[in-house]
């Protein structure tokens, strides 16, 4: 980009994300509701699908496989329907694994979060938290009286070097929807969930001036939208904020923008699915992103709890 269109675009984007602040509200204040989430159980998960003997990257199928395995077992404690979605890379076999609740027929809501690691690490908020998010909400999902199938889909080979290439699982799975004309109502992609901070400026923005706007801690979590995407998004922000405990953030944007793309939702995107991502903003708070410190340790489960929480109710909350 040239520099002057760089600055017209800045410019731009200031006056309409200040209409966009004072127009529409892009943040609402946790509120005090009965915790849903069990904190011990997602701690046990935690540690299950980050304490693997080598890095669940696609370079150690058999350690994605028993992460699926494990994922699988635990889906079917509650529900009958869970599958696995197997697919071919270069003569190997990988999976997605989906479970299913609610009504078989009509419009489905899929709530996605991919297993696999970038690189030699152990991905605990990139995407343990995101993974440990859905076996969570299909506890909290098993009793619920659902308007909407609800589909929680664990992908593998979200990262590089299959990262926006169609070996992707997200990619896999939203084009057998599309090739099945499935409806689907919305995606909600959990990516990074687990890290939180309430230190000044421990939270940073693909533009600077953005921090003007949302503040320089990262102590919430974001609702990652992109412009001209149906009705889902906008009824999914509102259903999030009457629904969440925690410090919840929207952000809507061009979907060039750094990172606004960056997790399985953009496969949705794609195939013309209104889809979103609930986040804490990964590498813009998380310094850990993509190395060896991201870690167990790191991560605040109470936050990450109310952030499941949150999610789950806005699913229920959906007209």
């Amino acid at each position: 980009m040239k520099p002057i269109f760089k600055y017209l675009f800045i410019l731009v984007a200031v006056f309409l994300l200040f209409g966009i602040y004072v127009f529409f509200p892009i943040s609402a204040q946790g509120k005090p509701l009965e915790r849903l989430a069990d904190t011990t159980r997602i701690s046990q998960d935690l540690q299950v699908i980050t304490q693997t003997a080598v890095s669940r990257n696609y370079k150690n199928p058999t350690v994605l496989d028993s992460v699926a395995a494990y994922i699988n077992r635990e889906l079917k404690k509650q529900t009958n329907s869970v599958n696995e979605q197997k697919f071919k890379v270069e003569n190997q076999e990988y999976k997605n694994v989906i479970a299913s609740f609610g009504p078989e027929d009509g419009e489905r809501i899929i709530v996605g979060a991919h297993y696999d690691v970038c690189e030699e690490q152990q991905g605990a908020d990139d995407n343990a938290s995101g993974t440990v998010g859905l076996l969570e909400l299909a506890r909290l999902l098993k009793n619920a009286n659902l308007k909407y199938r609800v589909d929680l889909v664990a992908y593998t080979l979200e990262e590089p070097p299959f990262f926006r290439t169609d070996y992707m699982g997200s990619a896999v799975h939203a084009k057998s929807l599309y090739d099945h004309k499935i409806p689907v109502k919305g995606m909600i992609c959990l990516e990074t969930i687990g890290y939180f901070s309430e230190k000044e400026n421990s939270q940073s923005y693909p533009l600077s001036f953005l921090k003007w706007i949302y503040g320089d801690k990262g102590n919430y979590i974001t609702l990652v939208q992109k412009f001209n995407n149906g009705a889902f998004p906008s009824d999914f922000k509102k259903s999030l904020f009457d629904s969440n405990s925690i410090l919840t953030k929207s952000f809507k944007s061009p979907s060039f923008l750094t990172g606004v793309d960056f997790s399985d939702h953009l496969n949705y995107w794609k195939y013309g699915y209104s889809a979103v991502m609930v986040t804490n903003t990964a590498f813009y708070r998380n310094k850990n992103y993509h190395t060896g410190n991201d870690t167990l340790e790191t991560i605040d489960v109470p936050q990450m709890a109310l952030v499941i929480d949150g999610v789950f109710r806005a699913i229920l909350a959906l007209e």
